[in-house]
């Protein structure tokens, strides 16, 4: 399931760029301050029969200092039942290798984007993850804390005049504080590294 969802998100990307080569052939001079926006990762509360729902939500405010310098505030929630270390693959949301119940996750996150070649970026964002683990009872054992720190390397497609942009990324989210994490939770995650590697795919309008 997770795969038929990465495959598709890379699907779209592949598209992205192909649809709006030529849009960006032309020097745009639209300059615009501020931006709302998401991830298309909230398609994967869509995926059906999804044993392990993400109920994802994610919203992103930015604010350009300068063209090419962007900070920017988000807020996400969501649900996970596996260590988050596990690459995609066979072992990705696999039986046997999942938590014993699942956590949820309130995160607010800063960031900082940089532009340094027309769409090309690079960005970095701390993101704030507070906790609530529930066992497989549905019964709440215990609050915990993790600061990820991604890296993102991507490009920004313009729609529209710049009113809308797509910004298709490789991204490297790596956990240096994790704390208070169950120990039924953390045996399943010692296994694997703090560290993960995963598509950027966020999207956004801008006034």
């Amino acid at each position: 399931m997770q795969k038929k969802f990465l495959l598709f998100t890379l699907t779209l990307m592949m598209a992205s760029t192909l649809q709006v080569k030529a849009q960006n052939a032309k020097q745009d001079t639209t300059y615009k301050r501020w931006y709302v926006g998401s991830s298309l990762y909230m398609l994967g509360n869509f995926i059906p029969n999804d044993p392990n729902p993400p109920e994802y939500i994610q919203l992103n405010i930015g604010y350009r200092l300068t063209p090419k310098d962007v900070v920017s505030f988000e807020f996400k929630r969501s649900i996970y039942a596996w260590p988050i270390g596990i690459p995609f693959g066979p072992s990705f949301d696999a039986p046997g290798l999942n938590y014993p119940g699942h956590a949820r996750i309130l995160a607010p996150t800063l960031g900082y984007q940089r532009f340094w070649w027309k769409g090309a970026y690079a960005s970095v964002y701390a993101l704030n993850a507070f906790e609530k683990y529930i066992d497989e009872n549905q019964v709440k054992i215990g609050n915990g804390y993790t600061l990820y720190l991604n890296f993102h390397l991507g490009y920004q497609f313009k729609f529209f005049k710049n009113r809308f942009f797509f910004e298709p990324a490789i991204g490297c989210s790596y956990w240096p504080v994790r704390t208070n994490v169950p120990e039924s939770f953390e045996l399943v995650e010692k296994e694997w590294p703090n560290y993960f590697i995963q598509p950027g795919l966020h999207f956004g309008f801008n006034f």
